[in-house]
This record gives C-alpha cells, structure tokens and sequence, in this order.
C-alpha cells in the first residue's frame, strides 16, 4: 500500500488517538439515542394518561391522520385509540343497562353510539397510512444498510486494494463523514454492521504502520516510470519527422503530469530538469517545420494558380463554343473546382488574393457560359417553327397512299428534322412524339398493304443497310438520342431482308448498343414503335429483371447508410453513395414508366 503523502511517527500516533475517540464517540451517541427514545415514549405515556373526553380524543385523532407522517405517530394514535374505545363501549354500557331497567328483555337491545362511525374511520384511515409508512421505513433501511455496508466495503478497499496516489487522510475523512450522516437501519442490522465498521477502522491504522516501507518501494517504480519517459524524448531528438517528434513530444508531457508521480525528494528536480533540457532541444527544430510548411504552401499556391489558368482558358475559347464545348468544360470546372479546395494551404499572405482570384475567374466562367445559352433562344424558337411546319407536313400525307411519292416525301421530312437545330427544352418531347406518331402511322400503313414480295425484301435490305451507316455517324453531341430514336423507330418500321442478309440485323443490335453507350443512356429508355407481340413480352420480362436488380441494389446502398449516424450528402465520404442512389431511382423510375406502357398498350 502507498501514499503520496509522507506520514510520520507523529501522525500515526494521532491516527491512532482518533481511533479510541471515534469508538468511544459512536458508543457514546449509540446510547444517547437509546435514552431519547425511551424519554420520548415516557413523555407520550404521561400526555394520554391525562384525562380527556371522547371528543377530544376523536380529534386528536383526525389531527394525526391528516399529517404528512402520521404513520409514525404509532404509539400515540394507538392509546388514544384505546381510550375512544372504552368511552365509547361504557355508554354503550350504560345505555343497555338502563334498557334492562325499564323491564326490557336485554337480548332485544339494539343500540349504535354516534360516535362510532367516525371512530371506526379514523382506524381504518390511519391502519392504511401506518402500512404504507412501515413500507416506507423497511425500504428506506434497506436502503440505508446497503449505503452503509458499501462505506464498509470503501475502507476495507481502503487499506487492501487502494491504487498509489491515493490520499489516505482525505479519503478516511470522507467515509467517516458518510458513515456519520447515513440514515438509520433495522435494530436487528445495527449492531453487527457498526462492529464491522469499527473493526476495519482499526485495520486502516494498523496498516499505516507499515506504509513507509511500501512508500519506497512505489518511489522507486515511479522513477522507473520517469526514466522511461526521458528515455522516449531522447530517442525523439533523431525523428527525422519533426511534426512527429513535437506531437509525440507533447503526448510525453501528459504523461509526466498524470502518470509520472512522485518520487524520493532527491530525484524530483534533477529528472525534471533533465527532461526539460531535451523538450528544448527539440523544441529548438522547429524551424526545421516552419521551412517545410513553407515549401508545401508555395507548392499548393502554384498548383492552385495552375487551376485558376486553366479556368479561365475554358472561358474564353479561340474558336466559337457549342452546347457541346459548354457541357464538357461545365464538367471540367466543376472538377477543377473540388481539386482547388481540396488542394492544402497557400502562404497567409498571399491567400486572400487567390482566393479572390480564383473566385473572379469561376464567375467570369459562368458569366460567358450564361450568356452563351441566352443567345441560344432566339435561334431556338426558329427552329421549333420549322419543325412545327415539318409536323404539319406529316399529319397532312400520314394517310396517303400514292407510295412513289409519300415513301421518299417522309424518308425527306425525317432527313430534314435531323437537320434543324435544338428547340425550347419544354417542347422538345411534345413535338416529337407529334412528329414520330405521324411517321409510324405513315409507315404502319405503308408496311400492311406494301406488297412483301422478294424484290420489297431487298429493298427493305437496302433501307436497312442505309439506316445502319446513319447509325454508325452518331456521336454523343447533342440530339443523337433523338436520331438514334428516329433509326430504331424507322428500323422497326421496315419488313423482312432476304435470308442471305439477314446478319444485318445483327450488326445493327450491335452498334445500336455501342451508341448507346457512348451517349450514357439504356436501350430501355428510348422511344421506340413497331414491336411485334413476342417482342414486347420479351422487353417486358427484361424490364421486370433489371427492376428487381436494382431495388434490391438501393435496398443494399441504403442499408449501408443507415450505419452512419445522421447520413447527409454534406458529408463527403457519403457523397457518391447518395449520388448513385439518385441515378439508380431514376433509372428505376424510367424503365416502371417503360414497363407501364407496355404492359398498358401505349
């Protein structure tokens, strides 16, 4: 057992002094309380001993019961209970016996005493307050006895398993104020509980004897503990990472303020000292950290100057810019942007202007793009007007039979839709759902009563093989999934090939899907028509496939979320994980629309 405190002769001699005081105090006060109690009972005898009438003994009463603690008002409620009873039962008493006296049988009386309603309420009230007082007082004891027995079990703990730097003297006074202050116990509990006290009281002062012995023996482990850690700092002067040497450093100080605890006397200052001359020198290398901040941060300021040129090279092109020009650097700057903020400090000075900068040229970016697209609306509301005009065209000949003209009139009008420009974003899906339900009326017509002969078969094969060279020249700009739509609806639309040919519907599946690809969209989401009844029972069973893959997909991305505590996408290790989620549910979305329609016949 140890101590930080250093105890002499003196003080243990007082301890033990403390020990006879404080055994003769609690005897003491033991036998003051048994006194008080029995001159507390003597004086509640001699008060109901004293004459009083029923009346008053019947509001005595009520007056107990209607306090807090009646419960505890026993003895008094119980003798004045007695009392009320023998009034009660002598005028009952009385009364019979002068029945008797009037010449009447005895067995024929019949008399209830006005009192004795309330007198029975009174009782009945204050058995119930008194059972729920008695609840109270064996739960407070058992309470307070294992309160008790646990100060018991703190100073046993005390002078057995206490850790070092424990004190002793603060922790003894402690449990004797609790000790002193813990409520009252059962009487059959009390007597062996406050012996067991007492006995280990006397253990702890025993043991105080032999605690300079065990004193030094802990001195020299804690010096142990000391050297151990001006070994550690000394190692540190050789970190060739010097950020590393002070964070470890400063780990090695906690340590020495809570760990490192006392030692002899003649120790104490020389290994502090020692220890304080290496922190030093190694503090002193803290120059070497400031140069290589200093390289690190002129290093991200060209990198980030770097980001900044390449910005604004995307804002003022050399030649006149696209919508595809503007959508790849719209991805580009974005890009760009994240790499600046992810990109480490610039020197102080220095930040605000590039920060500034960097801000100046991503507006400037933005401002060209807007403008750009601005200019775009004129020219796209030319453009829906021609298409309208090519609409109307094919509504007025959708019905026409006169098949030398009106085949290469319609072949012409969808040449001539591919050619036009974009229009507003709002009708880009109205007008052409116009314009292709115009042309498959056209050619559904054209296909039932087109003669499907051999030489229709190889003119079908030549249709085909011009629709499949047309499809290999699109690219990803804006509008081919409109003319990818446009082949496969025009595809779908033309008969049979000779059976020698009939790879070409292979090859065209094929770059169908290269195509698709190329510009980030599924087979399932384009606008087709022409499918015979076999065909759509097999699209419809692949659309139920890929929908059951990928609900069960976002079921697994969303159960994998939920182990984070509050899941956002400002956070940015979930950012992609939400960010998939949103592509996944809209291409959900896309093929239970394609599915509904198939299934509904539209």
């Amino acid at each position: 057992m140890t101590t930080e405190n250093n105890l002499s002769e003196n003080e243990e001699m007082k301890n033990s002094n403390e020990v006879s005081q404080e055994e003769t105090s609690e005897n003491t006060t033991v036998h003051d309380v048994t006194t008080h109690d029995n001159e507390a009972e003597h004086l509640e005898e001699e008060h109901v001993e004293a004459d009083i009438t029923l009346a008053d003994a019947l509001k005595e009463m009520e007056k107990i019961i209607n306090t807090d603690n009646a419960g505890e008002n026993f003895k008094t409620f119980n003798q004045l209970k007695e009392k009320a009873s023998h009034y009660i039962h002598d005028e009952v008493e009385d009364k019979k016996h002068e029945y008797a006296e009037a010449g009447n049988a005895p067995e024929n009386f019949s008399y209830e005493h006005p009192a004795q309603t309330r007198f029975s309420a009174l009782v009945n009230i204050f058995r119930e307050k008194h059972d729920t007082y008695q609840k109270g007082q064996e739960e407070e004891q058992k309470k307070n006895l294992d309160h008790r027995q646990g100060i018991i079990e703190r100073l046993k703990n005390l002078y057995t398993n206490s850790e070092p730097g424990i004190n002793l003297f603060k922790s003894i006074r402690e449990i004797k104020e609790d000790w002193s202050n813990a409520g009252q116990v059962a009487k059959s509990e009390f007597k062996i509980l406050n012996n067991n006290y007492f006995h280990h009281l006397n253990q702890f002062y025993q043991m105080l004897d032999l605690n300079k012995e065990f004193l030094e023996q802990e001195y020299s482990h804690n010096l142990e503990k000391r050297q151990h850690i001006i070994a550690r700092a000394q190692e540190l002067q050789n970190e060739p990472v010097i950020q590393k040497a002070l964070n470890e450093l400063q780990y090695l100080h906690k340590l020495w303020k809570e760990e490192a605890e006392p030692v002899a006397e003649e120790f104490r200052e020389k290994t502090w000292e020692e220890f304080k001359e290496i922190s030093n020198k190694i503090h002193e290398r803290k120059s070497e950290l400031s140069a290589a901040i200093e390289t690190e941060q002129n290093d991200s300021l060209e990198k980030k100057n770097q980001i900044i040129a390449e910005i604004k090279k995307l804002s003022e092109p050399s030649e006149t810019p696209n919508h595809n020009y503007w959508q790849n650097s719209i991805k580009r700057v974005e890009d760009l942007r994240s790499e600046f903020l992810k990109t480490g400090s610039v020197p102080r000075k220095l930040s605000n202007q590039n920060w500034n900068d960097f801000k100046t040229t991503l507006r400037a970016f933005n401002t060209t793009k807007n403008n750009y697209y601005k200019s775009l609306k004129g020219s796209q509301q030319a453009n829906l007007e021609e298409k309208l005009k090519l609409i109307q065209t094919a509504k007025d000949n959708m019905n026409n039979e006169e098949w030398e003209i009106t085949v290469p009139l319609f072949k012409k009008l969808q040449e001539d839709w591919k050619k036009v420009g974009h229009v507003p974003k709002s009708m880009t899906n109205k007008i052409w759902d116009e314009f292709r339900d115009a042309c498959n009326t056209f050619f559904n017509n054209y296909r039932e009563k087109s003669n499907t002969s051999t030489d229709n078969w190889k003119e079908n094969y030549k249709q085909k093989k011009d629709l499949l060279d047309e499809l290999k020249t699109v690219t990803n700009e804006e509008g081919s999934i409109e003319k990818i739509e446009a082949v496969k609806t025009a595809w779908n639309n033309i008969g049979k090939v000779p059976r020698d040919k009939i790879s070409i519907n292979t090859e065209f599946n094929r770059t169908l899907r290269e195509k698709l690809k190329l510009n980030k969209i599924n087979e399932l989401e384009l606008k087709e028509e022409g499918l015979s009844e076999n065909q759509l029972t097999d699209k419809a069973r692949k659309i139920k496939s890929q929908i059951s893959d990928l609900e069960a997909e976002i079921t697994k991305l969303e159960t994998n979320l939920a182990f984070f505590k509050n899941p956002s996408k400002d956070n940015p290790l979930l950012r992609d994980t939400f960010n998939t989620i949103d592509e996944k549910r809209s291409h959900l979305d896309t093929l239970r629309q394609n599915l509904h329609s198939i299934i509904a016949g539209e």
